[in-house]
């Protein structure tokens, strides 16, 4: 399987056009989080509206999952706590979104809503904890915010990531967590794209303006990773051992490596809802 994965796309519709035209290449697109600006002089129900038919048309050329990010919430649940609401009405609509499972071939992916207190927190620890119950051979996360403590994270001066989301790391060691949230990490002098957590890969997408946007090409079967941007190409295979550091700082590579050059394997099966889905 053969992912294409970007983040804070923030209303860019050059950035959206873009991943539209790409899409096709692709067993699955994941969008992790904040596809609304909150700066924007568009009102914000009109930029739901038009993001709408940009994942219809996602939609149209390959499977695509996405969660909500910070700049995504546009309402509040009945605990009083803010809510994406019109992310999660996108499960109803073929795209699986906030709170739900799918298992694609082997992996299951389980994607994380952004949470605004205590009571989201717990939903998404509660359904981590089901998710570790029915766990495949490769569970990967879609969660907007980075973990904290970790390069994905650095800002340029502090770590500004999730430290729940760290400890849920920790917990239950997935395979990998892809995120975006701290535009500037992967481009700090101490920061980066990619970091391991215990037995876990962790990833930053990084934002900058243009096209193509910052974006993260995973191929499953190989276990290799490719992260394209302003600052160029860096790509890592994802077989350390366990004891063994990323050595830093990747390096640039002129171009993409042989296994992103070569044609795509087969299409994996339709994605199938996980019965331990959140409601």
């Amino acid at each position: 399987m053969r992912c294409l994965i970007v983040a804070d796309l923030h209303y860019s519709l050059p950035q959206y056009d873009w991943l539209v035209a790409e899409a096709a290449k692709y067993d699955l697109v994941i969008i992790a989080g904040d596809h609304l600006d909150l700066s924007a002089p568009v009102d914000g129900r009109a930029q739901i509206v038009v993001i709408g038919k940009y994942l219809e048309l996602l939609r149209a050329r390959t499977r695509v999952i996405t969660c909500s990010g910070n700049h995504d919430l546009d309402s509040r649940d009945g605990d009083g706590e803010k809510t994406a609401r019109w992310i999660s009405a996108l499960n109803s609509h073929g795209v699986p979104a906030d709170g739900q499972s799918v298992t694609l071939a082997d992996t299951l992916i389980s994607i994380c809503p952004w949470w605004d207190g205590p009571l989201a927190q717990k939903r998404l620890a509660d359904q981590l904890a089901r998710d570790a119950a029915e766990r495949k051979p490769s569970w990967v996360w879609v969660h907007h915010a980075p973990a904290a403590d970790s390069p994905v994270s650095w800002s340029g001066s502090r770590f500004s990531g999730d430290t729940t989301l760290l400890d849920l790391i920790r917990t239950h060691q997935p395979d990998l967590v892809f995120s975006g949230h701290i535009h500037q990490s992967p481009f700090t002098k101490a920061g980066s794209w990619i970091d391991r957590i215990g037995k876990t890969w962790v990833f930053n997408v990084g934002q900058h303006l243009g096209v193509p946007p910052a974006h993260i090409v995973y191929d499953s079967a190989l276990r290799e990773v490719v992260w394209f941007s302003m600052a160029g190409i860096q790509a890592h295979t994802l077989k350390l051992a366990a004891d063994e550091a990323i050595t830093r700082p990747l390096p640039r590579l002129p171009q993409p490596p042989g296994w992103f050059m070569a044609p795509n394997q087969a299409p994996v099966p339709n994605p199938v809802q996980n019965p331990s889905s959140a409601d």
